[in-house]
Parts: C-alpha cells; sequence; structure tokens
C-alpha cells in the first residue's frame, strides 16, 4: 500500500475562526486538486481550537512534493495569514493499514 497522509495541526491566528480559515483555502483547495496523486482533503476543528487538517496521497513523495509548492508557488495564498505558525506541527506518514 503506497497511501500516505499528510497531517497539519494548528491553531490560527487570534480573532479569526474555522471558517476564515476555510474561506481562504480556496486558492489551495484548487492547488491540491491540479497535484498528481492528490485523493482527498479534509479539516477538522478539536475542542480546544486546535484545527486538523489532514490530505490523503497516492504516495509520501506526492505529498511532499505538493508541501513544497504550497510554500513556495502558493506562498501569496492568503491561507498562510490565518494560521499561527508557531503552533504548526506537519507530517507525512505512510498509511499501513485501511478498512473500507
Amino acid at each position: 500500500m503506497s497511501e500516505a497522509l499528510e497531517i497539519t495541526t494548528f491553531r490560527l491566528v487570534p480573532g479569526l475562526s474555522v471558517a476564515d480559515f476555510v474561506a481562504a483555502n480556496e486558492d489551495i483547495d484548487a492547488y491540491l486538486r491540479r497535484r498528481p496523486g492528490f485523493r482527498w482533503r479534509r479539516i477538522s476543528e478539536a475542542e480546544d481550537g486546535t484545527i486538523i487538517d489532514i490530505v490523503a496521497w497516492d504516495s509520501a513523495a506526492d505529498g511532499r512534493r505538493s508541501a513544497a509548492g504550497i510554500m513556495t508557488e502558493m506562498a501569496d495564498s492568503p491561507v498562510h495569514d490565518t494560521i499561527d505558525q508557531s503552533t504548526v506541527d506537519f507530517r507525512i506518514v505512510p498509511v499501513l493499514q485501511q478498512t473500507s
């Protein structure tokens, strides 16, 4: 199985809501849909306000290439201004088991 999950957790800039974050992702969502290996994306908010952003990829390499592009070619995206960068935890992990 070569599927991988990109899992990012973070807090938003004070005063912003998850709705603000989702709205700021319009260009990122379009970017992800164009990327090779993209499967799906889910955004959640935990009770403590932590945002959990999960993207599924065909492979970890696909996820790493896309993540690099988000920081370079998508550097001007408004989404970056919604995230408290000091709280970001980012990882790409292989899927070891799947139940459908």
